[in-house]
């Protein structure tokens, strides 16, 4: 089982809802900004990703989300399509630890 972990902050307002089926997701956007080092040099690492936590047991954490947050998260990586048929890359949460 791969895990894959993003910190950053949160940089739009978590949206909730509910599937048909009652499960609990909030959904926002994580920025990430660094410096990594790739064939021996500097490089700039900037992403913005979508990340989505679903279930009860992210309830209660996700509720005092902000924007602004500095946040890290672990979790899976999956592809959703839009209803418009363009796909993207969203983190799911399995773990989420906020950053003093």
């Amino acid at each position: 089982m791969n895990q894959y972990v993003l910190s950053g902050m949160i940089c739009k307002t978590p949206k909730f809802s509910q599937s048909p089926a009652g499960i609990p997701h909030c959904i926002f956007v994580l920025e990430h900004k660094s410096m990594q080092i790739e064939a021996g040099l500097n490089r700039n690492s900037y992403v913005r990703l979508q990340v989505v936590a679903s279930g009860r047991s992210f309830q209660d954490q996700t509720q005092h989300l902000y924007v602004g947050q500095a946040i890290q998260v672990r979790g899976f990586l999956n592809r959703h399509e839009s209803r418009s048929g363009l796909s993207q890359l969203v983190l799911h949460a399995q773990h989420i630890e906020r950053i003093n």
